[in-house]
């Protein structure tokens, strides 16, 4: 049997409960704490025979690997990683598929908040590289808030191959975040049908080999002094505006 996988903090294991709780082995609470989001949780388990168990603090914090556990931990079986074959699945699946590609995102603080981002403006997958990137860490599914619960995290062992896969076999557009000469401003691009949205890595922005395999390239217009973001942050304007488009039409 694989090893058990920790969620932690309130978002992520009250998601985990409302759409998975069968996967949820025991929750481990923070001893002497009794308050009202605790007990939605507790509510939430009880139904499943979910095991609790009191902990201290200094347990929760082995347990997440870090001190910002608010106070519960949850041991979760392991779920399967997703790969090429469940994207194209997915992507037979919906014929307006929206997905989020990120080349080789190393912080997982920064992944947490592209997939929270991601859930909320109705993209189907996120789609990243195994090597040379973070994975769903206990810490970037807490960042997440739920949201690694409501979108698909799919790694690829090539990102450029599989680009190349979704325009060639699906007709996916792919469209590339980047300061080009070619790039149009994000909202004079059309982001609505099949789309696969890439952003750059938090440094070196995409690699070559991915903006190769880019139909267009976009920017995001910006009023101030600085000409650069941060990746979850250019993440969520990006969806945002194919949020917006893919609404209207």
């Amino acid at each position: 049997m694989a090893k058990p996988e920790y969620y932690y903090g309130i978002h992520s294991v009250e998601s985990l409960l409302e759409l998975e709780p069968e996967r949820v082995l025991t929750l481990f609470a923070l001893k002497g704490r009794d308050d009202q989001r605790l007990k939605r949780i507790f509510e939430l388990a009880d139904p499943f025979g979910v095991s609790i168990q009191q902990a201290s603090r200094d347990s929760l914090e082995k347990l997440a690997g870090q001190p910002f556990h608010q106070g519960v931990v949850a041991a979760v079986r392991a779920h399967p990683t997703l790969n090429e074959n469940d994207l194209e699945k997915l992507i037979e699946s919906n014929q307006n598929i929206f997905l989020l590609g990120l080349d080789q995102v190393t912080d997982p603080h920064n992944l947490g908040a592209c997939i929270r981002t991601a859930a909320a403006m109705g993209v189907h997958a996120v789609v990243v590289p195994r090597d040379r990137a973070v994975g769903l860490t206990p810490t970037a599914r807490k960042v997440a808030a739920g949201g690694a619960e409501k979108v698909k995290f799919i790694q690829v062992t090539n990102l450029a191959r599989t680009l190349a896969m979704v325009k060639d076999k699906y007709n996916v557009r792919v469209i590339g975040t980047m300061l080009d000469e070619q790039a149009l401003p994000v909202h004079e691009c059309d982001l609505t049908g099949p789309i696969m949205l890439v952003m750059g890595a938090e440094d070196t922005g995409l690699r070559p080999i991915t903006q190769s395999q880019c139909d267009q390239k976009v920017f995001i217009p910006m009023g101030g002094n600085l000409q650069s973001l941060n990746v979850s942050v250019a993440t969520g304007m990006a969806l945002y505006e194919a949020c917006r488009q893919r609404q209207s039409k």
